[in-house]
């Protein structure tokens, strides 16, 4: 062949695989490289750059972090946690392939600011020291941009499920794809609102399934020109958006460790405790799972949020829910139990989030904590005094209260490494500023692009 020939052959797109982590602000960023080189990675992964986990929401890297320009890492990708998902609707678009990393010095010693490595940690501790493994579901809710035929669809009706059905179609066939194990696509109460649920899974991958599930909603809108978000809020008065994270409990063969038949509420005492540890440090771990100004727009009474640090059987104002279980065709009760932490959304990192979640369960265990604040009532028309009795205490009423709790409450603080939490007051100082004279519908429109 000539050269006249080799300049005019005809080349394809290289098809690529990207080794990514997902960061202190819930952000998924990475590397790519052709994936047929992949094996040549596989060991020591790609380079990283320490500064790039002090990226705010904003894309600016936070002043005063603690790393500036200086030192280098690796990602090494954890193989087992790949995700291909070859084809969408749109025939052309490449193919979306990546591993979740971990965050690792470049002698192969794990980085103290790395969110999965955090979760890791706190996983094995469970079962190294309470002999407890963790089962966990994440569910995201989010709007999309559907073109109207002219009138509103009704809330979780039929002609709001078909007149998203293609997407919902092809988003359902990307998730068993990429090996999520979707459950369900709904419509939900707001306006051009939809959920989707996945199947539980254990320890570290619960929470990267939670960014599959947000990575391949966004690959699907994108193909198909949807716009989408998972902000907590997309219009001032409109729905809003959560995420709710599931948590069970088992001992090392199986047994559901959070469910006890001859309790009035079927909470074992083991899951009481930890209940009450996530109730106590609440206030504390909003910095985490509701951690931007918009996501105090959503938590606010009479919203099927959470407003108040209370535990609740079946009651959507509660932050902690004890899930119903179903009896039909002889289902056990004790293999569906769980609790439903709600005040957490899209914003938040998932690995970090539910790190945090899990560090005051822990807590709660080790301190042996009673339970108190339960109501199935809407906390909110509780009067202060039954408030007070109960234990149950309000939630931050924006991201500088929250973080305010957090540095108060030294447990939560000294369980995470000095680095990250310093990196986070950084970032989170920088992100108030930033978006401190934003109006709440400025607020809005500045999230939804974001997220």
């Amino acid at each position: 062949m000539n050269r006249s020939s080799l300049n005019n052959a005809l080349i394809a797109a290289t098809p690529m695989t990207t080794v990514v982590t997902t960061d202190l602000v819930g952000i998924t960023r990475g590397r790519s490289f052709p994936t047929d080189e992949l094996e040549s990675y596989r060991v020591a992964g790609v380079g990283w750059v320490p500064a790039n986990s002090a990226i705010t929401p904003q894309s600016t890297v936070a002043e005063d972090n603690p790393w500036g320009a200086y030192g280098d890492l690796r990602l090494i990708p954890d193989m087992a946690s790949r995700v291909r998902v070859p084809n969408g609707p749109d025939a052309g678009a490449p193919a979306l392939d990546f591993v979740h990393a971990d965050i690792c010095e470049t002698d192969g010693r794990p980085w103290a600011a790395c969110p999965r490595t955090l979760l890791r940690n706190e996983v094995q501790r469970y079962q190294d020291e309470l002999g407890l493994t963790i089962t966990a579901a994440f569910e995201h809710e989010f709007n999309l941009g559907i073109p109207q035929s002219g009138s509103a669809h009704h809330a979780f009706s039929l002609g709001a499920q078909h007149a998203a059905a293609s997407f919902g179609g092809w988003l359902l066939s990307a998730l068993r794809a990429g090996g999520v194990e979707p459950e369900m696509f709904l419509p939900e109460y707001g306006k051009a609102q939809y959920e989707i649920t996945c199947r539980p899974t254990q320890g570290v991958a619960a929470a990267d399934r939670a960014v599959n599930v947000r990575e391949i909603t966004r690959e699907i809108a994108r193909q198909m020109a949807l716009d989408i978000s998972f902000s907590p809020k997309v219009e001032e008065q409109a729905v809003s958006n959560g995420v709710h994270l599931h948590i069970s409990l088992q001992d090392q063969d199986g047994e559901a460790m959070m469910y006890d038949p001859n309790q009035e509420n079927g909470l074992s005492e083991l899951g009481q405790q930890w209940a009450a540890g996530v109730l106590k440090y609440l206030p504390a771990l909003c910095a985490f799972s509701a951690p931007t100004p918009i996501s105090y727009l959503r938590l606010k009474p009479h919203h099927w949020s959470a407003s108040y640090a209370c535990l609740g059987q079946r009651n959507r104002e509660a932050s902690l829910r004890i899930c119903p279980t179903i009896t039909l065709g002889g289902k056990s009760p004790a293999k569906q139990y769980n609790l439903e932490f709600r005040p957490l959304d899209a914003t938040a990192s998932p690995h970090l989030s539910m790190a945090t979640v899990l560090i005051a369960g822990r807590l709660g265990i080790e301190q042996k904590l009673s339970l108190s604040a339960t109501t199935d009532e809407e906390p909110d028309t509780l009067s202060d005094e039954q408030r007070r009795a109960r234990n149950i205490v309000a939630l931050p009423g924006n991201l500088g209260e929250a973080l305010a709790c957090l540095k108060d409450h030294a447990d939560i603080v000294e369980a995470l490494p000095e680095v990250l939490t310093r990196a986070y007051f950084t970032m989170k100082a920088q992100e108030l500023a930033a978006t401190e004279k934003l109006a709440p519908n400025e607020l809005c429109d500045h999230y939804a692009l974001l997220y």
